[in-house]
Order: C-alpha cells, then sequence, then structure tokens
C-alpha cells in the first residue's frame, strides 16, 4: 500500500481525528473554483501582474458568486508564474505546477491544525511570489508521517512558535497575511501535504516542473483529503 492510500485508509478509520484548517461550514458556506491557468482569459497580465488588482478580481468573484472563499490549485498548471524569477527564470523549465491547495479570502481569517501534531518548523520566506511567513506542522498517523505546510500567513503568527511545539486538532496556528507580508498575492492560504520533508526547515516547493509531476505525486497528495470541501461553484 503506498502512502496516498494509506493516509486514505487512516482518514476512514479514524474519522474524529481530521478537524478543520478554516472556518467552513457545509450548511451556509460557499466555494468559488478559482482558474488561474492560460485557459482564464478574463486574467490577463496587466491584472496579474498588479497585485491590487488581482486582488480586487478575486474579492470580486467571491462577492459575485456569494462565497466566502475561493478554492483550486492542486496540480493546476498556472501560467500566472509566467516572469516571475522564483518560478520561471527565463533559462531552465519553469516551475508552473502547483502542488498544494490555495484558499482565497480576505486576510486575517484564521488557519486551524488538522490534525494532531507538532511544529515541525516555520519560517519567513520574504520574497517576491514567495509564500512569506510559513509554518511546517509534523503529523504522526499510526507509523505514517506526514507534514502540513501553510504558507502566505501573518508575521505575528510565528512569534509564539517553538520547534516541537504540541499542536491539537482544530487548533488554531495562524492568519492569512495581507499583500504587504505574504509574498505580495492576494490574501490566501497555501495548504499542502508531503509525505517526505526532504530535510527542508520551514519551507518546501510549492510548485514544480511539469516534467516533475509524477514524481511529486508520490510525495505530494491532494490536500482534499483533509479538506473534505464540497464541489465548489464556477460561473
Amino acid at each position: 500500500m503506498d502512502a496516498s492510500a494509506r493516509l486514505a485508509a487512516y482518514i476512514k478509520s479514524h474519522p474524529n481525528s481530521v478537524g478543520k484548517v478554516v472556518d467552513f461550514y457545509n450548511d451556509k458556506d460557499r466555494l468559488y473554483q478559482l482558474d488561474l491557468t492560460a485557459g482564464n482569459k478574463e486574467l490577463d497580465k496587466a491584472t496579474i501582474t498588479d497585485t491590487a488588482k488581482f486582488d480586487q478580481w478575486v474579492t470580486q468573484k467571491l462577492h459575485d458568486n456569494n462565497c466566502i472563499y475561493g478554492i483550486g490549485g492542486y496540480m493546476e498548471h498556472r501560467t500566472i508564474y509566467t516572469g516571475i524569477p522564483l518560478f520561471d527564470d527565463g533559462h531552465n523549465e519553469p516551475r508552473f505546477l502547483h502542488l498544494g491547495i490555495d484558499i482565497w479570502a480576505p486576510a486575517d481569517i484564521a488557519v486551524y491544525s488538522p490534525l494532531k501534531g507538532k511544529v515541525h518548523s516555520f519560517k519567513d520566506n520574504n520574497n517576491h511570489g514567495d509564500y512569506g511567513p510559513t509554518i511546517v506542522l509534523e503529523h504522526e498517523l499510526d507509523g505514517l508521517m506526514l507534514y502540513s505546510l501553510y504558507g502566505h500567513l501573518s508575521r505575528k503568527n510565528l512569534d509564539l512558535l517553538y520547534i516541537g511545539m504540541p499542536v491539537d486538532i482544530n487548533q488554531k496556528i495562524g492568519n492569512f497575511g495581507d499583500i504587504e507580508e505574504n509574498g505580495h498575492w492576494p490574501p490566501h492560504l497555501h495548504f499542502q501535504l508531503m509525505f517526505n520533508i526532504e530535510g527542508k526547515q520551514g519551507d518546501y516547493p510549492g510548485a514544480c516542473r511539469f516534467s516533475e509531476k509524477e514524481k511529486h505525486l508520490k510525495n505530494i497528495p491532494d490536500p482534499q483529503m483533509i479538506l473534505q470541501f464540497p464541489k465548489a461553484v464556477n460561473r
């Protein structure tokens, strides 16, 4: 049984051990599916490269569709990264394949640990287009090691953390950061799972080259396994 199958089996046999990542209520909240690929002709370069305009676009989409959160991104081929040196240096194959799920909402939205575990590491990845403040948690699930990453948080969220700090299910660990502190993106959470953290501290690539997709699929399961969100709307 591979790691993803083991994770699915754990979730199925321990349904009360999986909590929330954000406050979402199935009986009243809706999700909007955001498309950040070349297929979305609404997102022109002028909007993508101007963070304030990009933020207005996201906010308007959520408002028009009566949705509290935007959602999307797992294994999405994102052309919005074109020209951002962190993803596209102009020489090598660009890192356009998104490895986590993004949850888009206003700044300061609360973020929770969905599983019991401990703080593995944390860091302010303070580069343009990067995660900004980032927390990585470590979880031991009946012998299966799982790491969860939370990017684009608020800097204040890192102040009281320490390596090895215990974290309980549904414990608040942070807030969505604003544009000035979250890597210069519209406010959102990058949520990602990894079985092998590969020795990294407070960081792990959130996008990879398309040619590396099969390799990363083995290490990075679909975060929806934990989120368990309902189907999103997109119109």
